[in-house]
């Protein structure tokens, strides 16, 4: 049986590389949701106008990599506390949120949520909005799966944005606390 679980954490190419790598991953998906335009292009997230985040959705089997393990992925890949966006992407379309598919994935990401924000580990509260899922936009085909068509510029990106130093500086090696 699959499941779909979707997350904005700013930059989509950035997102998905940590989700490809997990064992039961069946696909991932960069795109665009919760906006009220149907069928956007990557300009028209970008504009603002749209109400889009980039996202990824992820095709999984829970009986391998369950929901829980992938919000543990999830929440290691950004600045939970970071309402703006995530690093030097700035804007409604780069912020942060969980889309939850099904009761369950809401009471998942809630109960997260709250174990990440009262662990201490950041000194500002967790800012990640958990929305219902909407419709999903696959994003253009030169978005997917980025970091294997352009590893260089993907890598530079990683850096140069300030998500590597941070994922680094506050994840390296540490588990989430459940």
């Amino acid at each position: 049986m699959e499941e779909k679980a979707t997350f904005a954490g700013g930059c989509f190419w950035c997102m998905v590389k940590p989700f490809d790598e997990q064992p039961g991953i069946k696909k991932v998906i960069s795109g665009y949701t919760g906006g009220i335009t149907e069928n956007p292009t990557y300009e028209e997230v970008c504009s603002e106008t749209t109400g889009h985040y980039e996202a990824v959705e992820i095709t999984f089997d829970p009986s391998v990599f369950p929901y829980e393990k992938l919000l543990d992925v999830y929440w290691t890949q950004i600045d939970p506390t970071d309402a703006g966006g995530q690093f030097y992407d700035r804007g409604q379309s780069y912020q942060t949120a969980i889309f939850y598919h099904t009761e369950e994935q809401r009471v998942l990401a809630e109960e997260s949520k709250k174990k990440l924000d009262e662990s201490g580990r950041f000194p500002l509260p967790v800012a990640v909005k958990i929305l219902p899922a909407k419709p999903f936009y696959p994003a253009e085909e030169y978005h997917q799966h980025y970091y294997k068509k352009n590893p260089a510029h993907y890598e530079s990106y990683q850096q140069g944005s300030g998500r590597a130093a941070f994922i680094r500086n506050h994840w390296g090696g540490k588990k989430v606390e459940r």
